[in-house]
């Protein structure tokens, strides 16, 4: 009994281990939306919370250090005079807009415009992480024994899920908050239903086709001419239609779930705490 429990357990442990690489770099491209939503949008006065992002985010990047540094090489070694006017085009676009559509006084700087296009282009990365339930069906196939699947596998891959997922809930829910700071908050359910919108469109780019979020930087010329051509077929609408409503339907939940424990934390403050309009019944994760 003792070594066949030995063996399960080496067994459970080389079974996770594999998984642990792609999952821990997964994890690290949910964690980036939801890092720079708390500088864009909304800082949140949990010091769990904060402490917990950036823990995760180191704990998950150290793994995965030398492929950002190939990327960051591949992405400093392909950019090019075209790309960077663009961008500085489009971010000027941008901030007239921006200065035309909330008539403030000032706009906001090139580096807010930056982080909310890298949060654009990260953001699907979160609930991406949905999809890798393909790879479990794949270590099923392989012949893992029951108890390592249902005592180590499944429980790996529900934890990797809902912190990735949950990672989206809090960024959209923190760009919510940032639209009601701004005047906007009637505008909030279409903001989320376009974000859930881009997301599918961006999960069916990321699995089926392999583009990663920074070909918007690196491959444009690839990534608009797959964009146009490719996504108007029955198939890929079928599947990010089908996306679109998994995403909008769970982060309803999980929102509604992060919501409440938001609100019992907040239960918990001195009344005080709570006649000074800290709470809100749609405000952001405390």
């Amino acid at each position: 009994m003792k070594y066949e429990l030995i063996a399960l357990i080496a067994e459970s442990w080389r079974a996770m281990a594999h998984n642990g690489r792609w999952m821990s770099w997964n994890l690290f491209l949910a964690l980036v939306p939801l890092a720079v939503s708390f500088l864009l949008f909304y800082r949140p006065r949990s010091r769990f919370l904060l402490w917990g992002t950036a823990f995760l985010l180191g704990a998950t990047f150290l793994p995965n250090t030398r492929h950002v540094v190939a990327y960051g090489v591949h992405l400093i070694r392909d950019l090019g005079k075209t790309y960077v006017l663009g961008a500085i085009v489009i971010t000027v676009l941008l901030m007239a807009l921006d200065i035309w559509v909330l008539r403030q006084r000032g706009a906001r700087s090139l580096r807010w415009w930056g982080g909310f296009l890298a949060f654009i282009a990260f953001l699907p990365n979160a609930p991406y992480v949905l999809t890798d339930i393909i790879h479990l069906i794949d270590q099923i196939r392989w012949g893992y024994s029951v108890w390592v699947i249902t005592l180590a596998l499944i429980p790996q891959y529900l934890l990797f899920m809902v912190v990735g997922f949950e990672a989206y809930v809090l960024s959209v829910i923190n760009l919510g908050y940032y639209l009601k700071q701004q005047g906007l908050g009637q505008f909030i359910l279409v903001a989320e239903l376009i974000v859930h919108g881009l997301c599918a469109i961006g999960i069916y780019l990321g699995r089926f086709i392999r583009f990663n979020s920074w070909d918007i930087i690196t491959n444009p010329d690839e990534l608009v001419n797959t964009v146009m051509n490719d996504l108007i077929g029955k198939r890929p609408v079928l599947v990010m239609v089908v996306t679109f409503l998994v995403i909008t339907c769970l982060y309803w939940l999980m929102k509604q779930v992060s919501l409440g424990i938001s609100q019992q934390h907040l239960k918990s403050k001195p009344q005080e705490d709570l006649a000074n309009g800290n709470a809100t019944s749609s405000g952001p994760i405390s």
